[in-house]
């Protein structure tokens, strides 16, 4: 999925820049979820990073690179910003939009408008409780 993500941002009119926003997920409980009870707790963000696509490799190097800064995380939301005029966007224009990204995680708004990721790369599905 990763690898289709960096492909399609590399496909857009425009060039993109990817925004990752490293989470840790608190279930709040050691109870299994079911379909009845999904599993609730809270994310807490934890660091953010944004990428032209040509600067990653894989998914993998992405995962080493955020460990060597702080490996207490087990999601990762990703978003895509599309530059203008063949140019793409700067870290400088990045900064609101991570901290948009932030904020949805915290308050549980907006999430399905980003691409979640466990360690392992697996989508995982997060709803607002």
């Amino acid at each position: 999925m990763f690898n289709e993500l960096i492909k399609m941002a590399e496909q857009q009119d425009e060039p993109q820049r990817l925004l990752f926003l490293f989470s840790k997920a608190d279930s709040g409980s050691d109870k299994p979820a079911t379909e009845k009870h999904p599993k609730n707790g809270t994310i807490e963000p934890k660091m953010c990073v944004d990428k032209l696509p040509t600067e990653l490799s894989s998914f993998d190097a992405l995962v080493k690179e955020a460990d060597s800064i702080n490996d207490d995380w087990n999601f990762v939301f990703i978003a895509g910003l599309s530059g203008q005029g063949g140019k793409a966007p700067t870290t400088e224009m990045a900064d609101p939009y991570l901290n948009k990204m932030t904020n949805d995680v915290v308050t549980g708004q907006n999430i399905a408008n980003y691409v979640v990721l466990d360690r392992k790369c697996q989508a995982i599905e997060l709803m607002p409780s």
